[in-house]
C-alpha cells in the first residue's frame, strides 16, 4: 500500500492505460508540457511525446469534435477539460456526436472517449468556474456519468473508465485533489455502474457522491453519538443510478436523503426522488427529503459561497428530523 494523492491516483491510472494501450491518448488545454491546471498530467508529455499527450488550442468544440472522431476511428482519447464549465463549449459535440453516433450509426462505430476534468464548486472561483454539470448532462441518452470522490475509486474508475467503449463524463471535484489514501500497489478497476456502501446502518439512507460525501461523513460521529445508525451510499455512477443497492437500502430503513452539491431544480436528486418513487414508493414511511445547493449561480464571496452548498450541520438536522418522525 502506498499513500497517494487524489490527483496523482489520477495521473498513475493514465500512466497505467497509456502504457497497456496505444491507441489511448490525451489531449486538452495545457495537459502537456504544463502538465495540467492541476497536475493531472505531470510528466506524461516527456514519457509518451506530443502525439499521445496533445495541446490543444482555446477551442473546446474543435478539439472535442477531433476527439469523437478519434474514437471512431479506434483510438481512445481521453479529453481533459481545464474547467469542466468550458466544456459547455462543447455540448453538441459530447450530446450531438458522442452520445448518439454509436446509436444513429446502426453499432458500426464505437465510442470509447472519457472526458474528464475538475469542477463542482471550489472556494471562491466564481460563478463560470463553479458549475455542476452533472445536471446538464444526465439526460443526454448514450452518455455514461461518473463521479469520483476518493483516490481509491478515482484510479479505479478511471482506468475502468477507459476501457470503456461507450463515451464517459468522469466528474472530479476541485477541493478534492489533495486528499490522501493508502492504495494498492497491484492493479485494481472499480466498476463504472455500481454505488458504494460507505457505512451500514438501519435508521436512514444517505444517498450523496463526490464532495458531499465527505461532508456527509464528518456529520455522521455526531449522528452516532446522538444515538442515530444512518446509512451512507456514494452513488459514484450518476448515470446510470445503481438503483438495485438504493432499492436494497431503502428496504432495510424505510428513509431517504439525498445530499447533493447539485442544483436543487433539475438535478441529480430530482431524478433519484422520481426514481425511487417508482420503483420504492411502498416501501417509504417518509417522502425523500432532498438537500442540495441553492438555485442561484455561484458568489464569489466566500460566505455566501458557503451559504449556497449543504453543510454537515444541515446534514445532522435533517437525520434528527427524519428518524424522529418530523419529516
Amino acid at each position: 500500500m502506498a499513500e497517494t494523492l487524489l490527483f496523482n491516483a489520477l495521473r498513475e491510472a493514465l500512466d497505467e492505460e497509456m502504457a497497456r494501450d496505444s491507441t489511448v491518448f490525451v489531449l486538452g488545454e495545457d495537459v502537456g508540457q504544463y502538465g495540467g491546471s492541476y497536475k493531472v498530467t505531470k510528466d506524461l508529455y516527456n514519457k509518451y511525446g506530443d502525439l499521445r499527450v496533445l495541446d490543444t488550442p482555446i477551442a473546446e468544440n474543435s478539439f472535442t469534435g477531433m476527439a469523437v472522431g478519434a474514437a471512431m476511428t479506434g483510438l481512445r482519447p481521453i479529453i481533459e477539460g481545464m474547467n469542466m464549465g468550458f466544456l459547455l463549449l462543447a455540448f453538441n459535440q459530447i450530446s450531438n456526436n458522442a452520445g448518439m453516433l454509436r446509436y444513429t450509426s446502426g453499432g458500426n462505430f464505437k465510442m470509447p472517449m472519457v472526458i474528464r476534468g475538475p469542477g463542482g464548486v471550489g472556494r471562491q472561483l466564481g460563478a463560470e468556474h463553479s458549475q455542476r454539470l452533472e445536471a446538464y448532462f444526465q439526460a443526454v441518452p448514450g452518455l455514461k456519468i461518473v463521479a469520483c470522490s476518493t483516490p481509491y475509486n478515482a484510479k479505479g474508475l478511471l482506468k475502468s473508465a477507459i476501457r470503456d467503449d461507450n463515451p464517459v463524463l468522469f466528474f472530479e471535484h476541485v477541493l478534492l485533489y489533495n486528499l490522501k489514501e493508502n492504495l494498492p500497489e497491484t492493479e485494481y478497476l472499480v466498476p463504472l455502474d455500481k454505488a458504494e456502501i460507505v457505512r451500514s446502518g438501519k435508521d436512514v439512507t444517505i444517498l450523496t457522491y463526490s464532495r458531499m460525501r465527505h461532508h456527509v461523513m464528518q456529520a455522521v460521529p455526531a449522528l452516532v453519538k446522538e444515538g442515530y445508525d444512518p446509512e451512507v451510499i456514494d452513488l459514484i455512477s450518476l448515470k446510470p443510478l445503481d438503483m438495485e443497492t438504493i432499492g436494497e437500502s431503502i428496504r432495510k430503513t424505510h428513509k431517504v436523503i439525498i445530499v447533493e452539491e447539485c442544483m436543487k431544480t433539475g438535478g441529480i436528486g430530482a431524478e433519484l426522488i422520481a426514481s425511487i418513487s417508482d420503483r420504492f414508493f411502498d416501501e417509504l414511511d417518509a417522502p425523500v427529503l432532498r438537500l442540495s445547493s441553492q438555485d442561484i449561480p455561484t458568489p464569489y464571496n466566500g460566505n455566501l459561497e458557503r451559504l449556497t452548498i449543504v453543510q454537515p450541520a444541515q446534514i445532522i438536522e435533517a437525520v434528527e428530523k427524519m428518524v424522529a418522525g418530523g419529516v
